[in-house]
């Protein structure tokens, strides 16, 4: 308790404890962090670090939490939610630079209204924009690595350091900063100029779509399962091999595989991260039996002592 006492007393951002991560998953899933921090600054950022290194108090960086699980005993150390204390950004011309917490759907809204192209798939993304780098996010075939012009990050020996659009290497899901260990803090976008009413037109577009498609009536984190184009091409995108396989409206506990879209696991209003895992464990053991083909998925697991996995690589719940 020492330790967290003298974090507290540093000019850090705003601090939590025993801040229930169900608050911070767009799950609604997740037990209570011994401490959770908002900085708003990249020097802050890099203090809690290095405090948390140097005490050897595990430490997780978040942002809206969407593409996350998080364990039923939450997280034994800290949090630090990169939300919209770090959301500042600043336009010039084509070129936007914009802080890692910034909410992607306010973001491209903010895009469009100065008639700036190339972020309209992002609008019903819910997440920030630094979540979406990690993932090289987007739909309708886009992602947002296809705009990057440049990227700031926070390297283990604690040094701002920037990545160009070649070095950030992306591809379908995929960036260098996955399991690289460096924070993401600042992105530079290269837009086009666009003629506002037509990008806000598509935006509209877009969102009536997803309204019409996708389970958004329960907290969910969106597709589940990766939906890469070659398998959409060969076989099927992983929400119509398990709808055929006979799995929508299946339950475990209160999750539940959605009844409107197959590769959404819902919610429905008491759902542990057991239960998540144990549907997810379910889908892959039918998909696999019936098309031979092993899903992965895109959400990450964040176990209550650090370790971070891929959902498909989660078999049974950490123990202490």
């Amino acid at each position: 308790m020492d330790k967290i006492n003298d974090l507290i007393n540093k000019n850090i951002g705003d601090i939590y404890l025993k801040e229930p991560l169900s608050k911070h998953s767009s799950w609604r899933i997740g037990g209570p962090a011994d401490v959770l921090i908002e900085p708003y600054n990249i020097e802050q950022i890099i203090e809690i670090i290095q405090y948390a290194d140097l005490m050897k108090i595990p430490t997780a960086i978040i942002g809206n939490g969407t593409n996350l699980l998080f364990s039923d005993e939450g997280f034994r150390g800290i949090i630090v939610k990169l939300g919209n204390n770090f959301s500042k950004y600043t336009i010039k011309g084509n070129r936007v630079c914009a802080e890692a917490g910034i909410w992607t759907p306010k973001f491209a809204k903010i895009l469009s209204d100065n008639g700036l192209s190339g972020l309209e798939h992002a609008i019903g993304i819910p997440g920030t924009l630094g979540g979406l780098i990690f993932m090289n996010g987007g739909s309708g075939g886009k992602c947002i690595g296809d705009i990057v012009k440049k990227i700031w990050v926070i390297d283990r020996n604690y040094n701002l350091i920037s990545f160009s659009q070649k070095e950030c290497d992306f591809s379908y899901r995929k960036s260098v900063f996955q399991d690289s260990g460096y924070i993401i803090c600042k992105i530079e976008l290269e837009c086009e100029i666009g003629e506002k009413e037509r990008i806000k037109s598509e935006m509209r577009d877009i969102l009536n779509k997803r309204k019409n498609k996708f389970p958004l009536n329960y907290p969910n984190c969106g597709s589940v399962f990766l939906s890469n184009p070659v398998m959409n091409d060969t076989v099927a995108p992983p929400g119509k091999l398990i709808e055929e396989a006979g799995l929508k409206g299946y339950q475990i506990g209160g999750a539940q595989i959605s009844e409107k879209h197959a590769n959404f696991i819902v919610n429905l209003g008491n759902a542990t991260a057991k239960d998540v895992i144990s549907i997810a464990q379910y889908i892959r053991k039918i998909v696999y039996q019936r098309y031979g083909i092993c899903l992965e998925s895109e959400v990450k697991y964040l176990g209550e002592l650090g370790s971070l996995r891929s959902l498909h690589e989660v078999g049974i719940i950490e123990k202490r």
